[in-house]
């Protein structure tokens, strides 16, 4: 069984109201809970059966709901961390791959600023050592096997509704500045 992580260290981050925080990690209590339940009613159902068929697929969607808000959560950090070190090791991949930094972040940006819900992720697959923008719509559509999210954003309207109305580019310029670049980064060295 899965406990839900503690997110409360980012009560008071910059962009985001402590009212959005706290229904985002409601939200995210609920996608534990229903990965736990949904656990444990694949164990006792009759196999092959349209009930089956429905958990089964069910079963993605929670978990994907649990596993991004994890990661969203996880980049984010109420104390400033200034502006991204584009000589580290990630630093030097994105400009290698998208030209530079600020291009990644303008196409991660535009990505992010798209019509629909869902994520978008800075995924690195590790095999072809290459990086890419994904738009992940729900939880469970546009995922590339084998990818590493080393940096998710959540672009469903509950992330940032409560404080921003339809005014996405607001919320997405909060998200950049509230990102803990130390922990993205440790998740691409982890990869490599």
């Amino acid at each position: 069984m899965y406990e839900a992580q503690n997110f409360e260290n980012l009560i008071g981050t910059d962009g985001f109201s402590d009212q959005l925080l706290k229904n985002h990690f409601g939200l995210y209590d609920g996608y534990v809970a229903n990965t736990n339940a949904l656990m444990e009613q694949l164990k006792t159902i009759e196999k092959g059966t349209p009930q089956f068929a429905e958990l089964r697929r069910r079963f993605g969607w929670e978990w994907n709901g649990m596993r991004l808000h994890e990661l969203y959560f996880g980049n984010l950090t109420s104390e400033p961390q200034g502006t991204f070190d584009a000589d580290s090791a990630l630093g030097k991949k994105i400009a290698t791959h998208f030209g530079s930094v600020d291009a990644w972040q303008e196409d991660f940006l535009a990505t992010g600023a798209m019509r629909g819900i869902g994520w978008v992720i800075l995924a690195y697959d590790a095999s072809g050592d290459e990086m890419f923008n994904l738009w992940i719509g729900e939880h469970d559509l546009g995922h590339l096997a084998g990818a590493t999210p080393l940096l998710v954003m959540d672009v469903f309207e509950h992330a940032f509704v409560l404080d921003y109305g339809t005014d996405r580019a607001s919320y997405l310029g909060a998200f950049i500045a509230a990102l803990d670049w130390n922990v993205v980064s440790t998740r691409f060295l982890q990869e490599k």
